[in-house]
């Protein structure tokens, strides 16, 4: 289809008839992200807020469906590298992102610590240089103010306001890590989300009953990386009145991370009244299962 009939198929968005609508619709959705160009083209130059705000309906709907199957695609084991789900979570409420800044942001993080870190320092050690600088040199926080914000759990936007949630700090403190070959990981504990320093040395796997024998200690980058032991998890579990499940202690995988993004979102949305975008991202969080 060439541009004169794309235009006049989009002139025709504001058919009152909704057969017709349907069909239309319908048709330009199968054209799927390169009409978008034209579509936001059409946009501007029209002076008709019905067909503005179905442009802006089907720009959303072919963004959101591309989203969608990327993430499903991310879901196989080979593909599940973290930040770029992040980022693709972050695409779907900013889907003009500018992705090299986030990687740009992350990888002056990476260079600092790298500068500062070897490997005759203990495990503490590094992570005392991580803290330093992720949380004072570069000024990241926990948002206590906003605690429950989407903003939080949208990775660029923590790149830029250098405020987010316990799981989004703690997806930006993993990826520093492991970038840096630094077994730290992800820990799905319940109301919050820490972070586990494992030994991958040659002799404790060995030994080790399971992989929670494996965890040195325990981070959490929401209280600018403070250091505990399994201890304080006990404690925790026993003051919500739950029962200390094995997944409570271990490393998650980011498939499991992704999906507590996900989930996050969907009741900061919830909480603020917006049904339709917390449908939306139950749909994406169904991706992450097929």
């Amino acid at each position: 289809m060439d541009k004169n009939e794309l235009s006049a198929l989009i002139s025709l968005l504001d058919d009152p008839d909704e057969n017709v609508f349907f069909h239309i619709r319908e048709k330009l959705l199968s054209l799927g992200q390169e009409i978008i160009p034209i579509l936001e083209d059409a946009w501007e130059h029209s002076f008709d807020s019905l067909i503005q705000q179905r442009i802006e309906n089907i720009i959303h709907k072919i963004q959101f469906e591309k989203i969608a199957r990327e993430l499903k695609e991310w879901a196989k084991p080979e593909h599940q590298q973290l930040l770029e789900g992040a980022l693709l979570i972050a695409r779907y409420q900013y889907p003009d992102l500018d992705q090299e800044k986030v990687y740009k942001a992350i990888d002056r993080m990476q260079q600092d610590v790298w500068l500062e870190i070897n490997n005759k320092l203990t495990a503490f050690e590094k992570v005392r240089i991580i803290n330093h600088i992720i949380f004072d040199v570069h000024g990241f926080s926990g948002n206590t103010t906003n605690f429950h914000a989407p903003q939080n759990s949208f990775i660029n936007n923590v790149i830029e306001s250098k405020k987010g949630n316990p799981l989004s700090l703690s997806i930006i403190y993993t990826i520093v890590a492991q970038n840096l070959k630094i077994p730290i990981y992800g820990v799905n504990l319940p109301e919050h989300f820490i972070l586990a320093y494992r030994d991958e040395g040659s002799l404790l796997p060995v030994l080790a009953n399971d992989s929670t024998d494996r965890v040195l200690f325990y981070i959490n980058p929401f209280s600018k990386g403070s250091v505990f032991s399994r201890k304080e998890i006990d404690a925790f579990l026993k003051q919500l009145k739950l029962n200390p499940d094995a997944s409570f202690y271990e490393p998650c995988s980011n498939l499991e991370i992704l999906k507590r993004l996900l989930r996050n979102l969907i009741q900061s949305y919830e909480k603020l009244g917006y049904p339709h975008k917390s449908e939306e991202l139950e749909l994406l969080l169904n991706s992450l299962s097929n």
